[in-house]
């Protein structure tokens, strides 16, 4: 089932619809220069194959919003795309560092990266206080904290009831949010199941989003308890874009591709392999005949989930099965 296409150079402002786009024309016309950008998906659906496309299109000087930013973010900064990060721990999870974000804050390589860190908390609270249209999120956090010593964005407030302190972060409200979905209804309408994060506030919060997707289905179905619907209204383009959260996973799809997270510590250490596997996998080998996001042999191998045999289930059981900490 598909909807009808539209013209990559129609206005996005004031849309009622979403409208199903190429990849290439959703982030041409959607991502600009000097954007702020949300891309979400807690360790699910994260939007591989809208934040590859990003870097095709060599976008420049954007501020890069994401809670947990893992190894997406690592590329897109890696390839000189981020200013800016706006962030609640980041990592390769499970297995170490972010060589490339490391680099880019100890060496200003490929260019400086001013980094604001917050807590997992604050930044959910700033997304829903941008979906709200507030100008700032107000919670209890950061209690003994020592984040606040070196963000100046962490503030206190009095409340004009109680008297209690509480903590207040400027609400965030991306230009544009990048997000990957299980499905979209012949309505425009999005659907996610399985662990949710905060995808459905960052676009809300946004201004412009793009929602890419394993498929478009005549209906939904039944839901699980947890689904989570973005009206059409919500959103700006929807680009059918399979396997588009892989190597993270999409539950009912694909599973998790570990090996890749594991093997990435090795590519991205040093900055001529990390350039030569961008060049090989991402900018020259990158798109398939369609224009859709390529996920062959990332790092030589055959592009299947389970490189390692090991059974990386889609529900994990709800642990970490690399060791890590929170992963993303």
């Amino acid at each position: 089932m598909t909807l009808p296409r539209s013209s990559p150079g129609a206005s996005t402002r004031g849309a009622r619809r979403a409208r199903v786009m190429s990849l290439p024309d959703a982030i041409a016309e959607c991502v600009r220069d000097g954007d702020t950008v949300a891309m979400e998906g807690f360790t699910h659906l994260i939007p591989y194959s809208a934040g590859h496309e990003v870097i095709r299109q060599q976008r420049r000087g954007l501020t890069l919003i994401r809670m947990t930013p893992d190894l997406l973010y690592d590329q897109l900064i890696g390839m000189g795309c981020a200013d800016r990060l706006v962030f609640s721990w980041g990592g390769n999870p499970g297995v170490g560092s972010l060589h490339r974000l490391r680099d880019a804050v100890e060496n200003g390589w490929p260019r400086p990266l001013a980094i604001e860190e917050h807590s997992h908390a604050a930044m959910a609270n700033a997304y829903d206080a941008g979906a709200a249209g507030l100008p700032c999120a107000i919670f209890r956090g950061y209690v003994g904290a020592e984040l606040k010593r070196v963000n100046p964005n962490i503030r206190a407030v009095k409340c004009p009831f109680t008297g209690e302190e509480l903590a207040a972060v400027p609400a965030l409200r991306p230009d544009v949010t990048l997000i990957h979905a299980l499905k979209a209804d012949a309505r425009g309408n999005v659907l996610l199941e399985g662990i949710v994060g905060v995808q459905k506030e960052a676009v809300l919060a946004a201004r412009r989003s793009v929602v890419t997707v394993e498929e478009i289905v005549e209906d939904f179905g039944p839901r699980s308890k947890n689904a989570v619907i973005l009206p059409s209204w919500t959103v700006t383009a929807i680009v059918v874009a399979p396997r588009g959260a892989h190597p993270s996973y999409a539950q009912g799809y694909y599973k998790r591709d570990n090996a890749f997270y594991i093997a990435w510590d090795r590519i991205s250490r040093d900055r001529d392999t990390f350039l030569e596997w961008m060049q090989a996998n991402i900018m020259n080998g990158g798109r398939d005949r369609n224009g859709q996001d390529g996920h062959g042999a990332h790092d030589g191998r055959d592009g299947r989930d389970d490189h390692d045999g090991r059974d990386d289930r889609d529900d994990h059981d709800g642990r970490d099965d690399q060791g890590g900490g929170a992963r993303s």
